[in-house]
């Protein structure tokens, strides 16, 4: 049984020939709250990621673990109260890496405050027990006192609900850890390059090595397609005649410096003029403001911002705050994609199913998609039942609901000044390895707050293979300052070297390929990048 995240270790396991209960395909949300469901019921399971663990849509959310109060004007009832239970037991589950929120709906005319205020007070009984805190109604000064920096004029009062923040990247690496605590094999940047078929029916994977290049099989009673936004690309492999489920949406985020909002709340405003949703979040000491929803052609594996999503989000970030931010204001601008289950009907994405789907293929391929991040583990429950019955597995009872994430401690360190807090239990590792040698204590760059010890600590134990695993998803350098990202990297890449056995040509690469990949994150040079 695995209990540690080395990779060596566990492509050997991959390679053994043991056949698994379960294959898992895709290594983001989905996948790994499918992973952590399977194992800790006590199924042999694999899951196989051909980038690294919440490299797409996965990292790239809005920060929010929530009931979505737009679905609920919608009149997706079901839904949120979904998704607000399942926030309260992630709050439970992974109190380091999920905290309670304030949001404030900023409100210039009397009836919007009655409005969100009436359904805001909907949105507190739907979470029941597991709620984080009543809404109510604020008056025009205590707005003011919240959100210090958002437009006076005009405005008459506002509206405090709660919601949760978390950081996606990180909740992801500590799903994988939770995975691996209960017996599952897990390996990132290895591909499935074909489905093995016994009698027509899907009976594993071909995966392939990204380092290597080494091809293997891996056989498991029933495999799980969890690709986010590429599930259409996997169920094509399976069956080339497969009529397509999803249409994509894009989401795309500028990050500021916190004195655009400098208060402990965040700002919530629930309908923009065409429609949209606008936050700005108080995020690891910055603002992330977004949101935009624009349908694309197709999926990406690197998407990149728009010309017009990111006029839009300056143009709307200026519309409510006192100081309208500028282009050389932002410190990253980062982009992601929403596989949203397409409706009949649907006349734009922003109507399309936030809900999540489970497909059955006549292979027996077994496919989830749609969902959000804060339902993860109720469609990792859903596609376990669906699974076992496809395989003919006995049904087990699932456990995850109490089920805590790996690094939860008794008390949890919430200190915001302490950059471990997000590591939970493991940060005194992190801290023993400072004591050992009281260089990597210092700093990766003095705009960031990661240390040499970081990278250490995520090459031994979380499957750190390359700069950009550290930079943008281990630590979140790439979003917090890309600039400032693009000048640790080479620091990066010499401790990852000495940690993986690597030689001087690859920090060199490693560190040209990162920069290259930053550059499309720097506000100026994502327009360049989009536009060519």
């Amino acid at each position: 049984m695995q209990t540690t995240m080395r990779r060596d270790t566990h492509l050997d396991h991959l390679r053994s020939g043991e056949r698994f209960d379960f294959l898992i395909v895709g290594g983001g949300a989905t996948g790994l709250g499918a992973a952590v469901e399977a194992a800790s019921r006590g199924w042999r399971v694999a899951l196989i990621e051909r980038g690294d663990f919440a490299q797409g849509t996965s990292s790239r959310s809005t920060k929010l673990v929530h009931g979505g109060v737009r679905y609920l004007k919608q009149g997706d009832v079901a839904l949120v109260r979904d998704a607000l239970r399942e926030r309260g037991r992630l709050l439970r589950n992974a109190p380091h890496l999920v905290s309670d929120m304030a949001f404030v709906i900023p409100s210039y005319s009397r009836w919007n405050r009655f409005f969100y205020g009436t359904g805001l007070a909907v949105y507190d009984r739907l979470a029941g027990k597991l709620g984080m805190g009543a809404s109510r109604r604020l008056g025009r000064e205590e707005t003011l006192r919240l959100l210090p920096t958002v437009k006076p004029e005009g405005l008459v009062g506002g509206v405090l609900y709660h919601d949760g923040r978390f950081d996606d990247a990180r909740l992801a690496i500590n799903l994988a850890r939770t995975a691996v605590n209960h017996g599952a094999v897990v390996a990132n940047h290895c591909a499935c390059a074909g489905f093995v078929k016994e009698g027509g029916k899907v009976a594993g994977v071909r995966a392939r090595d990204a380092e290597s290049g080494a091809e293997f099989e891996v056989r498991a009673r029933v495999v799980v397609n969890s690709t986010g936004v590429f599930v259409d690309e996997l169920r094509r492999m399976d069956d080339p005649a497969v009529r397509p489920v999803l249409s994509v949406s894009q989401g795309v985020h500028l990050v500021l410096p916190r004195e655009f909002l400098p208060g402990d709340a965040a700002m919530m405003v629930p309908k923009t003029e065409d429609g949209r949703v606008f936050f700005a979040v108080p995020w690891h000491g910055r603002v992330v403001a977004g949101t935009t929803d624009v349908p694309m052609p197709g999926a990406s594996a690197e998407p990149r911002a728009l010309a017009e999503e990111r006029e839009f989000l300056l143009a709307h970030a200026a519309k409510y705050l006192r100081r309208p931010p500028r282009e050389e204001d932002v410190l990253s601008v980062f982009a992601g994609q929403r596989p949203l289950v397409r409706a009949a009907h649907a006349g734009s994405t922003a109507k399309l199913s936030r809900d999540h789907t489970i497909l059955v293929g006549e292979s027996g391929l077994v496919t989830v998609t749609g969902g959000k991040w804060t339902t993860y583990r109720k469609m990792g429950e859903d596609v376990v039942n669906q699974a076992e019955a496809v395989a003919g597995l006995e049904r087990r009872a699932s456990v995850t609901r109490d089920l805590r994430i790996h690094g939860w401690a008794e008390k949890a360190n919430t200190d915001k000044a302490d950059v471990f807090a997000v590591y939970g239990a493991d940060g005194e590792g992190i801290r023993a390895l400072e004591r050992e040698n009281a260089s990597l204590a210092e700093l990766l760059h003095p705009a960031l707050p990661y240390r040499r010890s970081e990278v250490v600590w995520q090459a031994r134990h979380e499957m750190a293979r390359s700069v950009e695993d550290v930079l943008s998803r281990r630590t979140r350098a790439l979003l917090l300052d890309a600039r400032a990202s693009i000048e640790a990297a080479s620091a990066v890449a010499e401790l990852l070297a000495a940690e993986l056995g690597r030689d001087g040509e690859w920090r060199a690469a490693q560190t040209a390929a990162y920069e290259a990949l930053a550059r499309g994150y720097v506000f100026t040079d994502s327009a360049s990048q989009a536009s060519a």
